[in-house]
């Protein structure tokens, strides 16, 4: 099932992606190799993450945070149960 997630780079700044495989989608961002974007603001933290029944409603929900101010994306993130992360 896709994911949509949202790591916190090193310089405070936030990512929104999705991915069907978190594990290996974190790795490559901590590589380097996942965007450019995070590739000079390593490393990152997963912060968030939605489990979505398709890629559309993924892509569509990344779309959203994407355009979600910093402010309405830590509200997000802090009301996100942190032990799901590590599961």
């Amino acid at each position: 099932m896709p994911y949509v997630y949202i790591l916190r780079c090193i310089d405070d700044t936030f990512y929104t992606g999705y991915t069907v495989d978190i594990k290996r989608r974190l790795e490559e961002h901590q590589q380097g190799l996942a965007s450019k974007y995070t590739r000079g603001r390593t490393p990152v933290e997963l912060v968030y993450i939605e489990q979505k029944p398709d890629k559309n409603e993924a892509m569509q929900r990344e779309w959203q945070i994407k355009h979600m101010s910093k402010a309405v994306k830590q509200k997000l993130i802090a009301g996100q149960d942190l032990n799901m992360l590590k599961a």
